[in-house]
């Protein structure tokens, strides 16, 4: 009885466990999947879409990323934990905005994954048509640590969503530190919407493409 007991063990439970334990590792270190929430990131991303998030990709601009937003935003919802955004500005960089372009480094960047109404309405309704890091960080809504700054600090990233006239991101809050990132966000393959994916998982290849 002992030895078909001990055998189902290993037949059955360790596997389980095993396969168990190998799943939850992967899904706290490596990839996992997250539903979209909110409208932030169309025309790209979809409220309630299902995309994966890496945990081991090195964030570059272009890059969406998740973020745990309680240690971000100061007016975060209660309920809500997590933002995914776009990154625009790495440290060191400067950022700005004029006449619906994005300029980081002095550079335009490349808008392409989104239309002209994302890039100005959101943008000029809220700021005015010409922006910067600077005048952004003289809010004193942004908290403390992140105001009057010229570029992105060392260790933190300035982040957009693609829809500029609903999302709630830098602009209004200020940089999030790489500590609070999740992973980069990628859309799967099964996705048939090849202009979207590719806005998503390739943009930062064409960052500064013109």
């Amino acid at each position: 009885m002992i030895k078909q007991i001990v055998q189902f063990l290993k037949d059955w439970v360790l596997p389980i466990v095993t396969a168990f334990i190998i799943a939850s590792l992967i899904r706290s270190f490596v990839f996992t999947f997250v539903r979209v929430s909110g409208d932030s990131m169309q025309p790209n991303l979809q409220d309630r879409e299902f995309v994966g998030v890496s945990k081991v990709s090195k964030f570059k601009r272009g890059d969406v990323v998740v973020f745990d937003a309680r240690h971000e935003d100061p007016r975060i919802r209660n309920g809500e934990k997590d933002y995914v955004k776009r990154i625009i500005g790495v440290g060191g960089d400067t950022v700005s905005y004029k006449n619906s372009d994005l300029y980081v480094n002095g550079k335009v960047i490349n808008q392409n994954f989104i239309g002209i109404n994302e890039r100005t309405q959101g943008t000029e309704m809220s700021f005015g048509s010409e922006w910067s890091l600077k005048t952004l960080s003289a809010n004193r809504a942004w908290q403390a640590k992140d105001r009057n700054h010229t570029t992105v600090p060392k260790g933190t990233y300035f982040v957009m969503g693609d829809h500029r006239s609903v999302s709630n991101d830098g602009r209004y809050f200020g940089f999030i530190d790489k500590s609070n990132i999740s992973g980069k966000v990628v859309v799967p393959f099964w996705n048939t919407n090849k202009t979207a994916k590719a806005n998503i998982n390739q943009h930062n290849k064409h960052f500064f493409d013109k």
